[in-house]
C-alpha cells in the first residue's frame, strides 16, 4: 500500500505542536537544563558496561547535550530540543563554558504516539566542530553523523570513529543506544546565551572563552564533564 503525503491537516497539527513544544521548553530556565544536562552525563557514564565509550570521548572536540528532547508523531514526525555544546580549550585540557544550542528535525510517516529523549553528540573532528559552530547545519546533509558504539571499548569500531565527523546517542525509557539523527537541524539558541551570560554571544564567542562572563550554572556542567573526560595534554 502507497502511503499518501499528509495534507493540510496533518500539517497544521504538527505545526501546533511543534509550537506549543517550544513554548514549554521557553518556560524552562537555562539553570534548570544545565543541571538536567549534568544529570544525564552522570547517570549515563555511570555504567561503564553501557555508556559511551570513554576512549570516544576522551579523543572528541566537542560534546553536545540534549535533555528531554521532544519527539511527537501525529502523521508527519517532529523532534525538538534544547541544550547545550562544549567543546575542549585551546590548551586541549579540560572544556569550556556551555553555550545553548537548539536542535529541530522532522520526517514524515505514519507513526501514531510520542517520546522524550535525552540525546548526547560527540563531535570528532575540527570540521565537525566547525559546523557546529556555524550558524545552522543539519546531521548527514552538512555533516556526517554516524551512531555511536557503546560499552568499554571502542576499538572495534575505529573507522567508525575516523570517518563520521558526529557520533550520536539516545537514551528513552532507561535504554542507551547509538543512534543517527539524520535530518536533525542543529542551530545557536541566542535567547538562553543572553540569559546565562547577560549579552548577546556567539556560540564561537562562549567555547573559545572570549567575550564570555562565567555563569555559576554554566561552571556546574563544565565540572561534571571535566570529571570524566579531563585530558592530561
Amino acid at each position: 500500500m502507497r502511503l499518501k503525503r499528509p495534507g493540510k491537516l496533518g500539517l497544521w497539527c504538527i505545526g501546533a505542536w511543534v509550537l506549543s513544544a517550544g513554548m514549554l521548553l521557553a518556560g524552562e530556565s537555562a539553570a534548570s537544563r544545565l543541571k538536567a544536562s549534568a544529570e544525564v552525563m552522570k547517570e549515563i557514564m555511570a555504567t561503564p558496561d553501557n555508556s559511551i565509550p570513554k576512549e570516544l570521548l576522551q579523543s572528541s572536540h566537542c560534546v553536545v547535550i540534549v535533555p528531554g528532547m521532544k519527539k511527537a508523531a501525529f502523521v508527519v514526525g517532529g523532534e525538538y530540543g534544547k541544550g547545550f555544546l562544549l567543546c575542549r580549550k585551546a590548551s586541549g585540557i579540560g572544556w569550556s563554558a556551555p553555550a545553548a544550542i537548539m536542535v529541530e528535525g522532522g520526517s514524515f510517516g505514519f507513526q501514531i504516539g510520542g517520546s522524550e529523549t535525552d540525546v548526547v553528540m560527540l563531535v570528532m573532528n575540527s570540521g565537525g566542530v566547525d559546523k557546529l559552530l556555524s550558524s545552522k547545519f543539519t546531521l548527514g546533509a552538512d555533516a556526517s553523523v554516524a551512531a555511536g558504539p557503546v560499552g568499554r571499548t571502542a576499538s572495534a569500531d575505529t573507522d567508525l570513529q575516523m570517518n563520521a565527523e558526529i557520533l550520536s546517542y539516545s537514551r528513552a525509557r532507561g535504554l542507551f543506544a547509538g543512534i543517527a539523527l539524520n535530518g536533525a537541524t542543529l542551530r545557536p539558541d541566542e535567547g538562553t546565551n543572553k540569559e546565562l551570560y547577560g549579552s548577546q554571544v556567539t556560540n564561537r564567542e562562549i567555547v573559545t572563552g572570549t567575550k564570555t562572563k562565567k555563569s555559576a550554572a554554566g561552571t556546574n556542567l563544565t565540572v561534571a564533564m571535566n570529571s570524566y573526560s579531563l585530558r592530561n595534554k
